[in-house]
């Protein structure tokens, strides 16, 4: 199977690479009470939402499932820090009771009965809870298409987050902009959005990163083929996964001319408008 991935979020660590600046400073925000917060912004197809399924999934994967070369940025968090993530894609998240009953479940707390905002956070103050980390992707959906998230509910769960459980509880949110121009864009005037005191901009690779994800080909690239592919990708990974796919893809099937590259080209042409 191909190792290279464009299109869905890669969901498992392994098959994720580079962005390990970002990653060292992220969880560092993590590793003691009270924990900060944090916006993780890019163009689309520049892997937010990879970055959040490895921030959630790293702490729950075995050292030997990884490479060898994966870093273990994350082994100084807290042992029983609790991730949700929270796709606002997924229409079934945009109504105040179907997000609040669906972080209740993750969290496995008793959901009330009407699940509304007060007897939710009844719920989050009445319980002991774990270091919670609420990974919000795609925030800019939540504000363009589901009134029901209002000023009030956002100023609710700032209120948890800054005071009433005591800094146990940190969000990561993605979005192409800053969370505070998305909110004006969208009329909120919710200090939700002042609390994100780090972001993290995910741009090209670094060659070095581009480079490691090449390398992860079964069948190894000629030198001349990995110079053409990280100029032609500008390092941007989508890119570069899309390159290295149709790369190997002519390698397994015995092609060994120039052939291929134009084929590539025409595969990344309806993207790279995304990347200027």
């Amino acid at each position: 199977h191909s190792p290279f991935i464009a299109g869905p979020p890669i969901t498992h660590p392994a098959q994720f690479f580079g962005r390990q600046r970002e990653l060292r400073r992220i969880f560092n925000l993590f590793r003691q009470i009270p924990l900060q917060n944090a916006a993780i912004l890019g163009p689309r197809r520049s892997g937010k939402t990879s970055f959040l399924y490895y921030l959630k999934q790293i702490t729950q994967t075995n050292q030997n499932e990884l490479r060898p070369d994966q870093l273990a940025h994350h082994t100084a968090l807290p042992p029983n820090l609790n991730w949700v993530l929270v796709d606002f894609q997924d229409p079934r998240l945009g109504t105040q009771q179907g997000l609040l009953r669906y972080l209740l479940e993750q969290l496995s707390l008793p959901v009330p009965e009407p699940c509304d905002l007060p007897a939710f956070l009844d719920v989050m103050t009445d319980h002991p809870l774990s270091p919670t980390i609420i990974l919000l992707d795609e925030i800019g959906v939540a504000l363009a298409r589901y009134p029901e998230l209002d000023d009030a509910f956002w100023e609710s769960l700032r209120s948890l987050a800054t005071t009433m459980l005591q800094g146990r509880l940190g969000f990561v949110l993605t979005s192409p902009q800053p969370p505070e121009q998305l909110a004006q864009h969208s009329g909120m005037g919710s200090p939700f959005f002042n609390i994100f005191g780090y972001s993290a901009v995910l741009g090209p690779f670094t060659e070095d990163e581009a480079r490691q994800l090449i390398a992860s080909s079964p069948i190894p690239f000629p030198e001349e083929d990995i110079a053409w592919i990280l100029a032609e990708s500008g390092r941007w990974p989508f890119l570069v996964q899309i390159l290295c796919r149709e790369r190997l893809l002519a390698l397994a099937e015995g092609e060994t001319g120039p052939e291929w590259r134009e084929e590539a080209r025409q595969q990344i042409a309806r993207f790279r408008d995304n990347f200027q």
